[in-house]
């Protein structure tokens, strides 16, 4: 599974391609430098470098890619347990459609949600620019000769997951990118954009907010809210205690949508989210069943399929999800 990260590997920082790649567990600083590796399917991971991580991407049978942003308080290994699962049922729902490539950022592992959950705050906001450069790195090889723009180009469709805090490192990170590195805003680069169990304020995909960047970005963004997300609930405790007081994304849906740009779809999944999971926050992968895709499984990867968040109705905006 290829994978990029900008937390710190044991050893040196400088990129070089072909060493065995492995997290410094105890350092949870978000690094500057950003690392393009691969996880065996023994667990050893080994660092690939850039450029032959883009060309292995391309030159990969899968015909899409989805970058996956974990949430808060992960750590590497459950990350990609989860990615894992997740490119399982795509892999069943249709072979080579697919491929799944985590994003991991540093979380933290202090004892106690609260505390865990600030940390993992910060830790957010100070990945973006490395993040961003990631970013900045796909592009500058998408438009070079190395990639053949004219003659061989990558026709890989891109999307992104965000799920839970990871929708606040998106957020960042379009925004770090959009200020250090671009004359005129952010490209058009995913097809589509799903926003999971978002731990990010219901207004911030309003066109006046900095999440706007996210809806500039893509041509889909799907939010996916339950109104009873425990890790949600935890998450509102936790900004209460300093002083922040707003609802979340992932809770509610946007704040407003007469004031959200036109490719927000929203999609209410409040009637099988505990279902799913007991804390009702990772609902988007297998169903009641492990290994079973669940139905808002099913939505987002027709979406992938198609393009489209409603293909039978160009017109609909929103959803509720019921088994």
């Amino acid at each position: 599974m290829l994978f990029i990260t900008n937390r710190f590997p044991k050893g040196s920082i400088k990129t070089r391609p072909g060493r065995a790649f492995d997290f410094d567990l105890k350092n949870n600083a978000p690094s500057n430098s950003v690392f393009f590796c691969r996880r065996e399917n023994g667990g050893g991971m080994t660092e690939v470098g850039g450029l032959n991580f883009l060309s292995e991407l391309k030159a990969s049978s899968y015909r899409q890619i989805l970058l996956y942003i974990h949430g808060f308080s992960n750590l590497p290994d459950a990350v990609f347990e989860a990615a894992g699962e997740f490119q399982q049922l795509c892999n069943q729902a249709s072979a080579e459609e697919v491929l799944v490539v985590p994003v991991i950022w540093p979380c933290d592992d202090d004892i106690g949600v609260v505390q865990d959950y600030w940390d993992d705050q910060k830790s957010a906001d100070a990945s973006a620019p490395s993040l961003a450069r990631a970013l900045c790195r796909f592009m500058e090889w998408r438009n070079s000769n190395l990639n053949n723009p004219n003659t061989d180009p990558c026709l890989k469709r891109i999307n992104v997951l965000a799920h839970s805090m990871g929708n606040r490192v998106l957020r960042e990170t379009l925004a770090a990118w959009d200020k250090y590195d671009l004359a005129d805003g952010v490209p058009l680069i995913f097809r589509n954009t799903f926003l999971v169990a978002a731990d990010i304020e219901n207004e911030s995909i309003h066109r006046d907010q900095r999440g706007k960047l996210i809806c500039d970005a893509s041509r889909n963004v799907v939010v996916y809210y339950a109104s009873d997300d425990m890790a949600l609930r935890a998450s509102k405790a936790a900004n209460l205690k300093n002083k922040i007081a707003s609802r979340r994304l992932g809770h509610t849906g946007p704040e407003n949508m007469d004031l959200v740009p036109k490719n927000i779809y929203t999609v209410d999944c409040d009637d099988v989210n505990n279902v799913y999971d007991p804390k009702g926050h990772s609902y988007f992968r297998s169903g009641r069943t492990k290994g079973k895709p669940g139905l808002v499984f099913d939505h987002i990867f027709q979406c992938l399929k198609s393009g489209r968040v409603f293909p039978a109705d160009d017109t609909r905006r929103s959803t509720i999800i019921r088994e």
